[in-house]
């Protein structure tokens, strides 16, 4: 009874089997290992995870380590038990009519005996009792019939006394069996704890592994919501445009219904009046007799042929008979080309619009590798303390003393990268921390090194952004001196600088989330450009990464031209 309760025990709740390589969760639970992985799986779609057995849930998933104590024992229960090993199947060799099972076997006899005939069996020491066996010959050595007693360590073997005195493994180095088997029992005891150790770190890779997958799967699924989100809003943005473009064009088409409209009502009630001076004078004119016709009254309705012409005329510009209908073209023409400009104007507005949605697709998912943008000692004015990787420029009161050098900043604290472009697309991303003043962008080589043209943006060899604590977290870009005040609000310290040199485009984007365009430049470039910076107060972080090679080649180069 108390070993079938220990088998209860011992079952895992999930296949109802003893417990095979057991697991315990942190509520304290014991499952099998493919059992409680396999439950853990079929959770995954929920994110929550919780114990089979008390339905505690876990924030993520748990961790699977082996309960070495549970698995031994699982391992000593499977084992035979003392009383249980006497029980072996094997009969003894002297109970012929009523077979008892055998508790030893001697080696000299080569028999097996039972409790009974182990008592008057011969004590002598040639006599050698082992655990019952039915291949009692191959303990014996084949040559002298005798037990093996020795292991040769030379040969490799199991020899008798005779063997060791007479035979072949004469003066060989030897060790009783039993002490030889113990040693290698040590060895393989070593393996077996080498291969647990191996089996154990090979199953915290595989954990490892999964929970690298687990978060890839999701990374990959938060990078499908936001392009399932960003196209979302792309299309509400260009559903919202067309709406507005054709509500604007109905808005205009009522406009001009209603004035030919009122043109048309106008012109009827002139044909009307023209229609009645028409019958009147039809009348007087089929008149017999002269004098009704002489005495009839001049009325200020009557009108000129010249006069009714000019009025002609002027029917014709409203839109009026045949012989001014080459004006009424012309009025048609000019109509036509108001038509035509403000469709130029809303295919213009559409396009500005649209490209502005795609430049920020290509800020949020650009396809390129970002640029490993590196410092460059020998322009850095004396202000800046430049890190050891070129990659952080820190204001600092305390002057650098830093060689005179043509191409260092004099006036402001600046410093120009050590790459320059002269094709292609490269973007790099920028941090700002604790900076009251900061400006980002690209200058050419030209740019003037002291003076008040010197700072980025006050030039036309320079593009720039910039910000900081003093502008109440307000950015603004500038060129040749002139600034625009950017609309947005600023949230966040970190930026990047998108360049496509062919298109002539230098852009801006706040890294928030979503990323957020702020502002392009467009000109036709004419010289290469290198990555400039400004900072007072606080530093200016720069991350991105060319090759391991092109990094160690631009650092040595830097660091060559700074000890020049």
């Amino acid at each position: 009874m108390a070993s079938a309760g220990l088998r209860n025990d011992l079952e895992c709740s999930i296949c109802l089997s003893l417990y095979t390589d057991p697991i315990t969760l942190r509520c304290g639970h014991n499952f099998c290992l493919d059992c409680i992985g396999q439950f853990l799986n079929t959770q995954e779609e929920s994110g929550v995870y919780s114990c089979p057995e008390c339905r505690e849930e876990f924030l993520d998933r748990p961790a699977l380590k082996r309960n070495i104590t549970l698995c031994k024992v699982v391992e000593n229960f499977l084992s035979p038990l003392p009383s249980q090993k006497k029980i072996t199947g094997i009969c003894c060799t002297y109970c012929i009519h009523s077979p008892a099972p055998a508790v030893k076997s001697c080696l000299n006899c080569e028999a097996s005996l039972c409790d009974q005939h182990l008592r008057v069996h011969s004590k002598e020491a040639e006599h050698v009792l082992t655990d019952p066996s039915t291949s009692l010959g191959n303990k014996k050595c084949s040559v002298h019939k005798k037990i093996l007693e020795y292991y040769c360590i030379e040969d490799d073997a199991c020899i008798c006394v005779s063997c060791s005195l007479f035979g072949e493994h004469r003066g060989h180095k030897l060790h009783p069996v039993y002490k030889a088997s113990e040693k290698k029992k040590e060895k393989l005891r070593n393996v077996l704890q080498y291969l647990i150790t191996k089996r154990e770190e090979t199953e915290e890779k595989v954990q490892n592994l999964e929970e690298h997958w687990r978060k890839a799967e999701e990374k990959a699924s938060g990078e499908a919501e936001r392009v399932t989100a960003l196209f979302i809003d792309i299309r509400r943005r260009v559903d919202d445009l067309e709406k507005k473009v054709l509500s604007e064009i109905s808005r205009r088409e009522e406009q001009v219904s209603l004035s030919f409209s009122d043109l048309i009502q106008k012109l009827e009630i002139k044909k009307d009046e023209l229609s009645r001076k028409m019958r009147y004078i039809e009348e007087l004119c089929n008149m017999t007799d002269p004098l009704t016709v002489l005495r009839e009254p001049d009325k200020g309705d009557f009108c000129d042929p010249e006069e009714e012409g000019g009025d002609e005329d002027t029917g014709g510009h409203d839109g009026g008979d045949e012989d001014t209908g080459g004006h009424d073209g012309g009025d048609e023409d000019t109509g036509g080309h108001d038509g035509g400009d403000r469709g130029a104007e809303w295919t213009s507005h559409i396009s500005r619009t649209l490209s502005a949605m795609i430049r920020d697709i290509h800020g949020t998912f650009s396809v390129q590798d970002p640029a490993d943008i590196l410092l460059d000692l020998n322009t850095a004015d004396n202000s800046l303390l430049i890190s050891d990787d070129l990659k952080t420029a820190t204001w600092t009161l305390i002057t650098q003393n830093f060689p005179e050098t043509e191409e260092r900043f004099q006036s402001y604290s600046q410093v120009m990268s050590n790459n320059e472009f002269s094709c292609g697309r490269h973007y790099w991303d920028v941090e700002i921390s604790g900076s009251r003043c900061w400006s980002v962008g690209m200058c050419y080589p030209s740019i003037d090194r002291c003076g008040p043209k010197s700072y980025i943006g006050d030039n036309n060899k320079s593009w720039c952004l910039y910000g900081g604590l003093a502008y109440n977290n307000q950015c603004s870009v500038k060129y040749y001196g002139k600034t625009f005040q950017l609309p947005h609000q600023i949230s966040s310290d970190k930026f990047r600088i998108y360049l496509d040199y062919e298109a002539g485009q230098l852009s801006f984007y706040e890294l928030c989330d979503p990323i957020r365009h702020l502002h392009t430049f467009t000109a036709a470039f004419s010289e290469p450009l290198h990555a400039a910076f400004y900072v007072f107060g606080g530093c200016l972080d720069i991350s991105g990464g060319f090759t391991a090679v092109r990094n160690n080649q631009a650092r040595k180069k830097s660091a060559q031209r700074f000890r020049n």
